[in-house]
């Protein structure tokens, strides 16, 4: 059976700093969040949980701004431990207006020890602790309150085992020679949760499809995302609730002149038109008339038989290797990384192997199979 942690609900500047100064000492602390993210963009805080031993202390962000005393902790001091952080990081982000370091997650110090790239808290819980967690909370509505007693104990078990998981994991880390991997992968982690990715212009390359278009296509679809991108930050909106990925490389692949032919498109609604048509066809427009040495390069085709060749030799090297340590081909190279590769051998670019302990595992063996005579297609 679970047990029963000691519950603490915080709702005032004093009792948070109390607790902060409870588990100031502690060498390692556990974090986890609750929120609500199906009508905005940005997640909304309904509870901040975090935990140094016994005792779970449960923070409404409700009515609680976070106090300079838990920034410091947040940012500062003690080892945080999170499971799967990456919403996490953007919920604390927001509340609190720091990036939490130094970090672990123990969702990648699992996926570096095995064969399971993305195990859930639960089954963590279960394969460390033995215990069995309850999961009757999951899809429960964190903003309501009071809450329950038993949300308040489900979201104290979030955290409250996540110390002695990583006790665990840290020890199977050092037997094999990879709490360095880990923390290379955790300090990555909280870079990229602190880098401002309002104007990034790379979400397109998402597109998996993307090597069907011709290149002012691709310049099409990857200025409207870039608009998409900002225009729902700029008015808290989910993506699709705007446009979708699917609606935009639809309208890329049409590449509409005027209103009618905007209409035209599979997908596009008559209020879309009415509310942005505008703006999506000067998008369109403006790639129309790009001077062709600005365009993107389309991606490689995989149906061509050089890309396919090179992919299945890179696939081999990575699968051969993720054997060797025990670990998912995945946590390796991902399919998107591998592609990347391809593509830039192909067209006789700088290749963009990759780095850290991955790439003193894996550069010099996928360098040699990207550098292999072209097969002719």
């Amino acid at each position: 059976m679970p047990l029963t942690p000691e519950i603490r609900w915080i709702d005032t500047p004093e009792a948070l700093d109390a607790a902060c100064a409870e588990v100031a000492q502690a060498d390692v602390i556990a974090l986890d969040t609750e929120f609500f993210r199906e009508r905005t963009f940005y997640p909304v805080p309904a509870l901040i949980q975090f935990c140094a031993g016994d005792t779970a202390y449960l923070v409404d962000p409700t009515v609680l701004s976070c106090t300079e005393t838990f920034r410091q902790l947040l940012g500062e001091g003690p080892l945080k431990l999170l499971h799967a952080s990456s919403e996490d990081l953007e919920v604390f982000a927001l509340w609190s207006g720091v990036t939490i370091a130094p970090l672990v997650d123990t969702q990648i110090a699992q996926a570096l020890i095995g064969e399971v790239p993305s195990m859930g808290y639960q089954k963590l819980v279960e394969f460390w602790i033995g215990e069995t967690l309850p999961k009757d909370e999951t899809r429960s509505n964190w903003l309501e309150r009071p809450l329950s007693e038993t949300q308040k104990t489900y979201a104290a078990l979030d955290v409250i085992y996540l110390v002695a998981v990583w006790r665990a994991q840290r020890e199977s880390l050092l037997r094999h020679g990879r709490l360095d991997w880990l923390e290379e992968e955790c300090q990555q982690l909280a870079e990229q949760a602190s880098r401002d990715t309002q104007s990034d212009g790379q979400w397109y390359l998402r597109q998996r499809q993307l090597w069907r278009l011709a290149a002012r296509q691709v310049e099409a679809y990857r200025r409207l995302t870039i608009w998409r991108e900002g225009e729902v930050r700029r008015r808290d909106l989910p993506r699709g609730w705007l446009a979708s990925d699917k609606l935009l490389y639809a309208i890329a692949e049409r590449m509409p002149d005027n209103r009618y032919e905007l209409a035209e498109v599979e997908g596009v609604k008559p209020p879309l038109v009415k509310r942005e048509g505008d703006t999506l066809l000067r998008l369109v427009r403006e790639a129309k008339h790009l001077d062709e040495a600005d365009l993107p390069t389309p991606p490689w085709s995989p149906m061509d038989a050089a890309f396919k060749k090179r992919l299945k030799s890179l696939k081999k090297v990575v699968t051969d290797e993720a054997e060797s340590l025990g670990v998912a081909p995945e946590l390796l190279l991902r399919r998107r990384d591998m592609e990347a590769l391809v593509g830039a051998a192909l067209r006789g670019e700088h290749l963009p192997l990759p780095g850290g302990w991955r790439g003193e595992r894996l550069a010099e063996r996928l360098a040699n199979v990207l550098n292999e005579s072209p097969v002719t297609s």
